[in-house]
């Protein structure tokens, strides 16, 4: 059994699909189709930058979108991949957009629509220098959750934004308080690393942002997907269409369990997962955390090549 997985912020970088962009006329029309949905040239920003553009995240999250699902649409449609072996698809944080679309639940270009709004939304919920992000290496999640626990006089924002693997978390919240939780993880000899973002994502403080996009998704129509939808909420696995859009303005504040998700869906007897984006940012953290899988990552013409031969249904 196999699942696909999709990528999300951080994963940017200026040219990405622009082999794919030459290839392919498929993916001009989808690289026009964003251009024309968005009404300015998000395809120049992905294929020629100038970076501080692309990594706005209101132009990051559409960017990223469009590739994944170019690079899906040449795999499907252009190489005549067989997609059956396939039950899951997951995408991380806005990767989840691309998962939806990508299994047919969300139209391309609503999904730009609401990625771009989306970006504008979580930049707006927390002005710049309010909030920080940090990752922690090498503790498990639950240790990290007992020393929020043992820092309870700080009345701040500091949560898990992303488990993504063990020994892989990030943190979000107020500067000052998320400052506070390094100190503490340096008396213990934890490591963690500042991240450079532009708002402190999936943490109490986009509850904002995820106000001003409720309208916006539950006036978006979605349909039931062809394949099941690991959502980051719960980590478990959603083909009802009517409960997505509670999903994604929930997903906007809340942690996002994809090591759960990858533990899940290991447990239920996948034993490929496949990356098709940007980056291989997932493919590190699925082999960090379960054993005895294949991964794949798909990022340009000769991935595809290369998988094609070693894929085994």
């Amino acid at each position: 059994m196999s699942a696909l997985l999709f990528p999300g912020q951080g994963s940017q970088v200026v040219g990405m699909g622009s082999e794919f962009f030459t290839n392919f006329e498929l993916v001009k029309k989808i690289f026009k189709e964003a251009d024309e949905k968005l009404n300015y040239s998000i395809s120049k920003i992905i294929l020629e930058g100038p970076e501080n553009e692309l990594q706005l995240t209101k132009n990051t999250q559409p960017a990223i979108l469009t590739v994944s699902y170019s690079i899906f649409r040449v795999l499907k449609d252009e190489f005549n991949f067989d997609l059956s072996p396939f039950k899951y698809f997951a995408g991380h944080s806005l990767g989840e957009y691309s998962a939806l679309v990508c299994s047919e639940s969300l139209n391309f270009s609503d999904a730009l629509y609401l990625l771009h709004e989306r970006g504008k939304a979580m930049q707006e919920a927390a002005p710049v220098g309010v909030g920080s992000m940090i990752a922690v290496l090498g503790v498990k999640t639950d240790e990290l959750i007992d020393l929020f626990k043992f820092r309870k006089e700080n009345k701040g924002v500091c949560e898990i934004a992303n488990d993504n693997a063990n020994g892989q978390i990030i943190v979000s919240g107020n500067k000052e308080d998320v400052e506070s939780l390094q100190k503490t993880l340096k008396q213990k000899k934890i490591k963690s690393i500042p991240l450079k973002v532009s708002a402190p994502f999936h943490c109490s403080l986009m509850k904002t942002a995820s106000i001003n996009m409720t309208d916006k998704i539950n006036n978006t129509k979605f349909n039931n997907p062809l394949f099941e939808i690991i959502n980051n909420v719960t980590a478990k696995s959603e083909k009802n269409s009517n409960n997505f859009k509670k999903l994604l303005i929930e997903q906007i504040f809340s942690t996002v369990r994809w090591r759960e998700s990858i533990i899940n869906m290991h447990e239920k007897g996948v034993g490929n997962f496949v990356e098709i984006g940007p980056g291989k940012a997932l493919s590190g953290m699925v082999k960090r955390t379960v054993k005895d899988v294949n991964c794949f990552s798909i990022n340009s013409i000769a991935d595809i090549k290369n998988f094609l031969n070693e894929f085994k249904k």
